[in-house]
């Protein structure tokens, strides 16, 4: 019967079984996802070997459980109640295998819910194998809960088994049981998290895109942008009209374009951008990002590093955005403009999009695979010259299934997006995660529209946001305390969060800013803070797949430079001295490994608090000075004016610090008194302190450090 059973299921809903375990362990516990009614089925079907189900002694009240039961060994339990685990833990000392859902729920996300500690706890006691399984597809069924992704009786699933883990627990740190419970419920929950990361497939951007499309339909709304915004009549555009662009725009670029030439875009947020990422990709283009902001001596090094000789504009940006002596700076590199390259569509090419390209885009890019380049990215340029940063299909994606593993996004949120797509936080967090995932994205063409924003957040019922501290302390100087009312998720990166901005959002909105931490060669997230896991004073926990290690330094007390590792990892730098040619960075701690330059500290529970830069300190007279901590003294010493601080050479001491600020009647008597409060020793208060009337920013948001050192020295 069980055989009939399985391959009738298994026919019904594709079920696809990936097992990396090897269930030879003498105690096992297998954990899983909760995304519908049938899931204990699944896994007692197809799972290789027979466990012992877990189930609440409600079950037992439907018909319909207990006529599936009957297929499977099961214990019914009241959580509630503590004998329960221990009978839970007899089984598993007994060397029967157990299955528990930890979540104790059916989702109602997608996404993984709450993670009970008992479960973990019971790993722990009973030092079990964990055998964790992740069950993808049965959300969409019938049989799952409502709730807001398209629902139908047959669905594709996916069931992956990864390798045995352990729950380990330090036990020579004495603690107490509910601290112990508390630590196992941490480790379970990223093993969980490392499950869903770890089950999703080895893709190209496309591929997922169509996926994503097979499953929520061409018609589902996916971007705005301020056509949308500027005439209301106007719907959000859907996948069906997205695909219109990517195909035309892919079409027409291949006719002036070669393959695998890499072909510069340089566009504000606007739906077409990103249609321009995946039509040149889809044609065996490869598409930079170009920084709009860095002016033509900028530009031009752009282009001759990831040899550039076509540049994708639009006059009416060029236009608005004042780009003309830009663009007319630049020597050797071919303009087009979208307005006449649209022009140039024959007859042809329209029956060619109707009749063909619509209705057949699993068609294209078929030879494409996840190591193959999807974008070039620019560094921000905020301490050195820019450099090209290579980002394949497998980092790029890799970084999406990192932010979907900690983060619930579904059809019902909004985005708003106004971080530029040259930015990678912008790209990836902004523009690719919500396409990726069905939730429509609001994409806005410049962030410093500091009044603007915050009445779109409130007219369109913005759900998440993502920003720099820069850019969410403006908006939330300007915002009415209503403006952000639906928001679920506000996420900052790019640059430290201060506790100024942080506090503001708290006070006047009711709303705490998640703060992450990445940089563009780690396409960019490397750890977030989140709901579940969430620290202020650091950037949260390191994402799925991540590995790292800290080196000391001389001189530095707290924390090491931190070296990173994963599959969302650059396949290598463009520099100027060697145009074209791709390298990954050699690292003191290995091959593979990538330098971040940051300083930082790992505490007990994985959460990452940055020290400083590695280029951000000094050293004066023999000390090492963070900058960082200068600027907070500044802050802190007057927290209404724009401050920033630089070095210079000092024949005497070496090196000394420059607080550049808005501030005209900040002294440094001020500075020295408020250091003392603060705990800090005079060395960290600049000897030299110039005003401007205002810090000069990068297009990121991030301040701009080249030209102030430039100020910096007489």
């Amino acid at each position: 019967m069980k055989s009939i059973l399985r391959m009738l299921v298994g026919w019904f809903f594709n079920v696809k079984v990936i097992n990396n375990a090897k269930f030879n362990s003498d105690k096992q516990l297998i954990i899983a996802n909760h995304q519908s009614f049938i899931d204990g089925l699944l896994i007692g079907l197809f799972l290789p070997i027979r466990p012992t189900f877990v189930v609440h002694t409600t079950v037992l009240h439907k018909w319909l459980f207990r006529f599936l039961l009957s297929f499977v060994d099961y214990i019914a339990v009241d959580t509630t109640k503590p004998m329960s685990m221990k009978k839970i833990a007899a089984l598993i000392n007994q060397g029967k295998p157990v299955v528990i859902f930890p979540e104790g729920r059916i989702t109602l996300t997608g996404s993984l819910m709450k993670v009970y500690d008992g479960t973990a706890f019971i790993a722990y006691k009973t030092q079990a194998a964990i055998i964790p399984v992740w069950i993808d597809g049965a959300i969409y069924t019938k049989f799952s809960r409502k709730h807001n992704h398209p629902r139908t009786f047959r669905s594709n699933i996916t069931i992956t088994i990864s390798p045995e883990t352990n729950i380990i627990v330090d036990e020579s740190v004495l603690v107490s049981a509910k601290v112990k419970r508390k630590k196992a419920g941490e480790q379970m929950r990223k093993i969980m998290q490392n499950a869903m990361f770890n089950a999703q497939p080895k893709e190209t951007l496309w591929q997922r895109l169509l996926r994503t499309v097979s499953i929520y339909g061409k018609n589902a709304p996916v971007i705005s942008d301020k056509d949308q915004l500027e005439n209301p009549k106007l719907a959000p555009l859907t996948y069906k009209d997205m695909f219109k662009r990517i195909f035309g725009v892919g079409r027409l670029l291949s006719k002036i374009t070669e393959p695998k030439e890499v072909v510069g875009i340089l566009l504000p947020n606007v739906a077409t951008t990103p249609a321009l990422i995946f039509g040149l990709n889809i044609f065996g283009r490869i598409t930079a990002m170009l920084n709009y902001t860095l002016g033509s001596s900028g530009l031009q090094s752009a282009c001759e590093t990831a040899l550039i000789k076509k540049i994708v504009t639009s006059r009416k940006f060029v236009e608005v955005a004042k780009l003309e002596s830009a663009l007319t700076g630049i020597k050797g590199i071919e303009i087009f403009y979208l307005e006449d390259v649209k022009e140039k569509m024959t007859i042809g090419d329209k029956l060619w999009l109707m009749l063909y390209a619509i209705h057949f885009p699993s068609h294209f890019g078929k030879n494409q695979t996840p190591e193959d380049t999807a974008v070039i990215l620019f560094t921000s340029g905020s301490e050195s010259k820019p450099k090209g940063v290579v980002l394949s299909n497998r980092a790029l994606l890799a970084n999406v299934d990192q932010c979907r593993s900690v983060i619930d996004l579904s059809p019902t949120d909004r985005v708003l997006n106004a971080l530029p797509l040259f930015h990678s936080f912008g790209l990836t967090g902004g523009t690719l995660l919500p396409m990726l995932t069905a939730t429509p994205t609001i994409l806005y063409p410049s962030p410093l529209h500091y009044r603007i924003i915050p009445e779109v957040s409130y007219d369109k019922n913005c759900t998440v946001i993502f920003g720099t501290n820069t850019f969410l302390g403006h908006y939330s100087k300007t915002a009415h305390p209503y403006d952000f009312h639906k928001m679920r998720y506000v996420v900052a990166g790019a640059e430290k969060l201060t506790d100024e901005v942080r506090n503001t959002w708290i006070e006047k909105f009711g709303i705490r800013i998640f703060e992450g931490y990445g940089a563009t060669e780690c396409a960019p997230v490397i750890a977030v803070n989140t709901p579940v896991a969430c620290k202020f004073g650091t950037v949260g926990q390191l994402m799925s797949g991540i590995d790292y290690k800290i080196v000391p330094i001389a001189g530095i007390e707290e924390g090491g430079e931190f070296h990173v590792k994963g599959p969302n990892l650059m396949s290598g730098y463009m520099l100027a001295s060697k145009p074209g040619v791709v390298e990954f960075p050699s690292s003191s701690v290995g091959e593979g490994w990538y330098n971040t330059g940051d300083i930082v500290e790992v505490d007990e529970n994985g959460f990452v608090a940055i020290k400083g830069r590695m280029k951000r300190f000094i050293k004066i007279a023999g000390e090492m000075v963070p900058l960082e901590v200068c600027e907070k003294i500044a802050r802190t010493t007057s927290p209404n004016f724009a401050h920033a601080v630089t070095s210079k050479v000092d024949p005497q001491k070496g090196e000394a610090a420059v607080l550049f600020t808005t501030d005209k009647d900040l002294k440094r008597e001020d500075l020295s008194k408020n250091a003392k409060a603060l705990g800090y020793t005079d060395l960290m208060v600049p000897r030299i302190i110039k005003v401007i009337d205002s810090i000069p920013l990068l297009g990121t948001g991030k301040t701009d450090y080249v030209s102030l050192k430039k100020l910096a020295e007489p």
